[in-house]
C-alpha cells in the first residue's frame, strides 16, 4: 500500500452472518511517530463466548512494538517486540518467537491490516510473513506463516495459512483495513 498516513480512525466489524457469534469496535490514533490501536471484540471461539480488550502501537513502518490484551474472563497478554523479531512475553524473553514482525489476533480481521500496510508490492507479488499468532480467548502464543498475495495493490489481496489450508481473498480499503473476510467478519458503516 503507498505510505499514506493515518488520521483517526474508528471500524467495526460483525459475524460474517450478522449473529451474536462477534462484534468488534476499534479505534485507530496517531501516536509517538506510529499508531496505537485498541479494539473491542465480543465473540465466541469453540461454542464458549468471551469478552477481550486489545491495544497495540505500531511504529511508523506498521511494525508491531507492543501488544496489550485482556480478556473480560481475567486473562492477560503483554508483548513487546524490538520491531526486528525479539519479543518479551509477560516479561521473559521468547526465543521461539525470534523472526516474527506481525501479530495475528485470531479474534479480529484488524491484524491483517499490519503486513498489508508494511509491504508495499506489485500486482501478483506474494509475500511470507512469519508472524506471532495469538488463540482467542485463551492468549496462548505461537509462531505461525502466512502469506499474502496482492491481487489488486491498494485493494484486494489474498490470505493463506501456511500453517493449515486457510485460504481468503481480502477487500481492503483505502488505508489497507479489510471490508470483507469472507465467511468470518464484515465491515458495518
Amino acid at each position: 500500500m503507498p505510505a499514506r498516513p493515518l488520521v483517526f480512525r474508528t471500524l467495526r466489524w460483525s459475524a460474517w452472518d450478522g449473529c451474536e457469534a462477534g462484534l468488534e469496535h476499534a479505534d485507530v490514533r496517531p501516536a509517538d511517530g506510529g499508531l496505537t490501536i485498541s479494539g473491542i471484540v465480543i465473540g465466541q471461539a469453540d461454542g464458549g463466548k468471551f469478552g477481550l480488550h486489545y491495544r497495540l502501537k505500531v511504529d511508523s513502518t506498521w511494525r508491531t512494538r507492543a501488544v496489550h490484551l485482556r480478556t473480560t474472563s481475567g486473562r492477560l497478554l503483554e508483548l513487546e517486540s524490538n520491531g526486528q523479531g525479539s519479543w518479551i512475553e509477560n516479561g521473559k524473553p521468547q526465543p521461539e518467537l525470534q523472526g516474527c514482525i506481525d501479530v495475528d489476533i485470531q479474534a479480529t480481521p484488524l491484524t491483517n491490516t499490519l503486513p498489508i500496510r508494511r509491504l508495499e508490492w506489485p500486482a501478483g507479488t506474494a509475500a511470507d510473513i512469519r508472524l506471532c499468532y495469538i488463540a482467542v480467548p485463551d492468549l496462548t502464543v505461537s509462531p505461525r506463516t502466512q502469506r499474502y498475495t496482492a491481487l489488486e495493490p491498494g485493494s484486494l489481496y489474498r490470505f493463506e495459512s501456511l500453517d493449515s489450508a486457510f485460504t481468503a481473498e481480502l477487500p481492503v480499503d483505502e488505508d489497507g483495513f479489510v471490508l470483507d473476510y469472507p465467511e468470518l467478519f464484515r465491515r458495518l458503516s
